[in-house]
């Protein structure tokens, strides 16, 4: 399949977000997972909430809010996460009427379902989420829900979905079967998980393959060099959980590709290519240097976690690789 057909499945996939926005006033909802929370919502008959980081991701018909929390099966972590919880966080889930635990069944099927789901009491999920998080003590303050930890601790019972053709049900169709016929042009899987889709679009910039969800590296080129994509909406790209293991994953890249794009527009706007020695020679200064003012404030770091700007990338002789100058 050549470039202008995937350039016209990709914008459909833009037309299809503009018209979803005019109708329910959600956006974003091609990457980031966020589909998986429209099917949820779909199968239960709920309405999304606009926004996403802070905002309940969905209401029911009496007005009460809902958190959602997925995992796919074809995920290698069968449990349900919450990342960076604070006993603020904690505490405003006892306001929602409910978290949906709920499991995506994406293997040996040709459209990915939702077909379980565990509901827990706002209040019932907040207590017990207060008990347990005293004893973790992981900076990064992160904490795994199990299915049995749920049927155990707090005795409530599997539910199973049977209404699958709720009102946003057509549009997520629509949106799945564009994106399939994506990931068969371009040889990669899950683009509509995490920032695959905008590393797809960057990728086709670069004459890059991206490569599937949770390989080891990003994308590679017809030689078999292999890069690390960073992609943001600005100029500001971010490192997270950095650790040894990771920093010498990048030595191994040929380079460290950054790039800037219009989510609204589905444009890339500007790509940057870094040395990678020097990518990560910079993160581990400023990530000593953080490690430093932390310590003068008597502050805990929750996560190691970096970021790098135009400045950074001038510092380090970044090229700028599209639009070629």
């Amino acid at each position: 399949m050549n470039t202008n057909s995937i350039n016209d499945f990709i914008e459909q996939l833009k037309q299809i977000q503009f018209d979803f926005y005019k109708t329910f006033g959600v956006t974003d909802i091609i990457t980031n997972s966020k589909i998986f929370e429209v099917l949820i919502a779909d199968a239960l008959d709920h309405t999304l909430i606009p926004g996403h980081s802070g905002s309940r991701d969905a209401k029911n018909s009496a007005g009460g809010e809902f958190e959602y929390k997925h995992y796919k099966e074809s995920s290698s972590n069968h449990s349900w996460t919450f990342n960076d919880f604070s006993n603020t966080t904690i505490t405003k889930l006892s306001n929602a009427e409910a978290v949906i635990f709920a499991h995506i069944q994406d293997v040996n099927v040709s459209f990915p379902k939702f077909d379980w789901y565990y509901e827990v009491p706002g209040q019932v999920m907040s207590d017990y989420l207060a008990q347990a998080t005293k004893k973790i003590r992981n900076s990064r303050k992160m904490i795994n829900v199990s299915s049995r930890q749920i049927e155990n601790n707090l005795n409530l019972t599997r539910q199973t979905i049977k209404n699958y053709n709720g009102h946003y049900l057509s549009w997520i169709t629509r949106i799945i079967k564009i994106a399939s016929k994506i990931e068969t042009a371009t040889g990669t899987k899950g683009i509509l998980t995490s920032n695959k889709f905008w590393e797809v679009l960057v990728a086709l910039k670069l004459n890059h393959k991206v490569q599937s969800e949770q390989a080891k590296h990003d994308a590679e080129d017809n030689h078999g060099n292999m890069y690390e994509y960073k992609v943001a909406k600005g100029f500001t790209w971010s490192f997270q959980d950095i650790s040894n293991e990771v920093l010498n994953k990048y030595l191994v890249d040929k380079s460290i590709i950054l790039a800037s794009v219009d989510k609204n527009e589905f444009l890339v706007k500007k790509i940057y290519s870094a040395d990678a020695k020097k990518v990560v020679k910079l993160l581990r200064k400023k990530l000593r240097e953080k490690r430093r003012r932390f310590l003068s404030l008597k502050k805990e770091i929750r996560r190691k976690q970096t970021s790098l700007n135009l400045k950074d990338l001038r510092s380090i002789k970044a090229m700028l690789v599209y639009p070629e100058n």
